[in-house]
């Protein structure tokens, strides 16, 4: 399959195929979309990036029938994503169409200023996992790849200004916003990264994860590990209810059936227990923990359970090694490089003070007492 192919699900919902990053050939990964028709409104899941995936998504919104309403619904901020969502700009005013476009509001931060938020997740392996130069070059670099970049449109507003609802999918029960009369529904999700949210799609029983299975351990800087597990537990109790019959996510270039899809999340949660299990038996007993030599432990047990996410590299191996440490309670005295620590057990005591100041502190109070019971009598 190569970048802009089309893979229809059904009559009104088709997943645009992105492409793997390849930084060596200047290649940047772009993001699946996703399009879908409810009635007269379509929706479109994250717009990629690139002018050739532009031009993919411009031709599949022509596949799934005719519609007057158009909603871009972002997954999340990382640049692989938002690249072409002025598109929708572009589609609604050819077809004298009404346009609103969605994003989260935790993720506002790196949409305006992308390499500053990789600089500080590249950052926080300095000097423990060998790089091609310093962050802010590498971010620099990285960022480059991604044009045109265009992550803001003329209707763009956050989720967070919609009423927050309760979402049930059978028996998962989740918070996010509904469309279309509940034939959409955004659910926030936040284990990717900090704003992440996956989209349900009723009349097509469609899970899509957007980079929620990237891994069973996040990288990013604002990764969280237990809402990234929670998000995948959900998803697989969502397909063994039957309540999901396809899933997709932002980087797996196929449509997962129900039975891959369940054998796929229940991959994704045993690695996630085992490579957390490995990860707490090689800091077994230790105060202090070498992290170059805690990432080469960590890159091995990787390599012996066969995991693998969307980027396997050894930079955002040796991010999932640094987050899952960070995971176990253990932290760098300084810069990621330092020694790592467990926090103490027992607080540390506070010195007393010396005899002679206690003595000048007591004395002190007297006078203050001794004048504010002079001024009530």
């Amino acid at each position: 399959m190569a970048l802009g192919d089309i893979t229809r699900i059904d009559d009104r919902t088709v997943l645009v195929l992105g492409q793997v990053l390849d930084i060596a050939r200047n290649q940047p990964d772009v993001a699946n979309a996703l399009v879908h028709r409810v009635d007269d409104t379509l929706f479109l899941v994250d717009t990629g990036v690139t002018t050739a995936f532009r031009d993919a998504v411009r031709n599949a919104v022509d596949q799934v029938g005719p519609w007057k309403r158009l909603v871009l619904l972002t997954s999340h901020g990382h640049v692989d994503h938002i690249g072409n969502n002025d598109l929708v700009d572009e589609l609604g005013a050819q077809r004298g169409a009404s346009v609103q476009h969605f994003v989260p509001a935790k993720d506002l931060p790196q949409m305006h200023d992308p390499r500053t938020y990789w600089t500080n997740t590249f950052g926080r392996i300095a000097g423990v996992v060998p790089m091609p130069a310093q962050p802010s070059l590498v971010a620099r670099k990285v960022v480059s790849l991604f044009k045109p970049m265009t992550p803001f449109g003329r209707t763009t507003r956050t989720y967070e200004e919609l009423p927050v609802e309760q979402i049930a999918i059978g028996s998962v029960r989740m918070f996010g916003w509904s469309f279309a009369d509940g034939a959409v529904r955004v659910v926030r999700s936040q284990g990717h990264c900090a704003g992440h949210v996956i989209v349900y799609l009723r009349d097509s029983q469609l899970l899509h994860l957007g980079d929620e299975p990237n891994g069973p351990c996040g990288p990013m800087a604002d990764f969280d590990q237990a809402k990234l597990v929670n998000t995948l537990s959900a998803a697989y109790t969502m397909v063994t209810e039957q309540q999901v019959v396809h899933v997709t996510d932002g980087h797996t270039f196929t449509v997962a059936d129900a039975e891959q899809a369940e054998t796929r999340l229940h991959t994704l949660l045993d690695d996630a227990a085992a490579l957390q299990s490995r990860a707490a038996a090689i800091v077994a007993g230790q105060g202090q923990v070498n992290p170059v030599e805690f990432v080469r432990q960590y890159t091995g047990a990787v390599s012996d359970l066969g995991v693998a996410g969307a980027n396997p590299n050894p930079m955002f191996t040796g991010m999932m090694a640094l987050n899952t440490l960070r995971e176990l309670g253990i932290s760098a005295d300084s810069g990621p490089a330092s020694s790592w620590r467990r926090p103490p057990m027992v607080a540390p005591s506070r010195p007393s003070l010396p005899r002679r100041v206690v003595a000048v502190i007591g004395l002190g109070a007297g006078v203050i007492g001794w004048r504010i019971r002079g001024r009530n009598r």
